[in-house]
């Protein structure tokens, strides 16, 4: 069974899922996101498999996001994906993939539902 985190290991919740990943006997493909974005298909798709909107899955305290303007209504899906993959830290953290089954892991004990 494979199993894959996007994590930010300066993140307390990141790391805390991770651990609960490992707790539960998965030791994930660890992809530091932020030096190794995914793609926009990427993205995309574990946008449509955890059933979320970009705007759901943006961290809005983020520099990027007033600096870019991603508060405009007016941006469709393809441009707040587009600002996601450039400013990386815009990603909600952790994304957890494990034998297809998507989960964001805030809290961590989502994650549960898919080992």
């Amino acid at each position: 069974m494979t199993a894959t985190i996007y994590h930010n290991p300066r993140c307390s919740k990141s790391r805390a899922t991770l651990a609960l990943l490992e707790e539960n006997g998965v030791t994930p493909e660890i992809v530091e996101y932020l030096e190794t974005p995914p793609s926009k298909a990427e993205l995309s798709t574990i946008l449509d498999r955890l059933g979320m909107q970009p705007r759901e899955l943006i961290r809005k305290k983020e520099e990027p996001y007033k600096a870019l303007n991603l508060v405009d209504e007016s941006l469709d899906r393809d441009a707040l994906i587009d600002a996601m993959i450039e400013h990386p830290i815009l990603i909600e953290r952790p994304v957890v993939v494990k034998d297809g089954k998507y989960a964001l892991g805030r809290p961590p004990e989502n994650v549960l539902r898919i080992l």
